[in-house]
């Protein structure tokens, strides 16, 4: 059975960081593509990052340059960093996996069958 649990949320001020942590379970981080994704209240659900079985990143235009994603296989665990955070980044994040997809790693919801319960991020201006 996998699990996906992600950490790292909460009540952060404009410009401050933040490191959400997605921790699996009943599934290696790193076979497959996972991905970060977010939704805001009344808005759809956004991809916002990738990593694809070999490490590579891949990110969503409107966020290149302030979040990074990795992981740690030894922890199995995928983390997102977000800097410079922006009131617009208030959303809830979500940890996805895929299970079939190695390399090309879509930042489309379709692609992931996985998917953790997520964690809150509110930013304050």
């Amino acid at each position: 059975q996998v699990q996906l649990v992600e950490s790292g949320g909460g009540s952060v001020q404009a410009g401050g960081s933040l490191r959400l942590s997605c921790a699996a379970s009943g599934y290696t981080v790193g076979d497959y593509c996972m991905g970060w994704f977010r939704q805001a209240p009344g808005k759809e659900r956004e991809g916002v990052a990738t990593i694809n079985s070999i490490g590579q990143p891949g990110y969503v235009d409107s966020v290149k340059g302030r979040i990074t994603i990795s992981r740690d296989n030894a922890k199995n665990t995928l983390y997102l960093q977000i800097d410079s955070l922006k009131p617009e980044d208030t959303a809830m994040y979500y940890c996805a996996a895929d299970g079939g997809a190695r390399w090309r790693c879509l930042l489309q919801a379709t692609q992931y069958i996985y998917w953790g319960q997520g964690a809150q991020v509110t930013i304050s201006s």
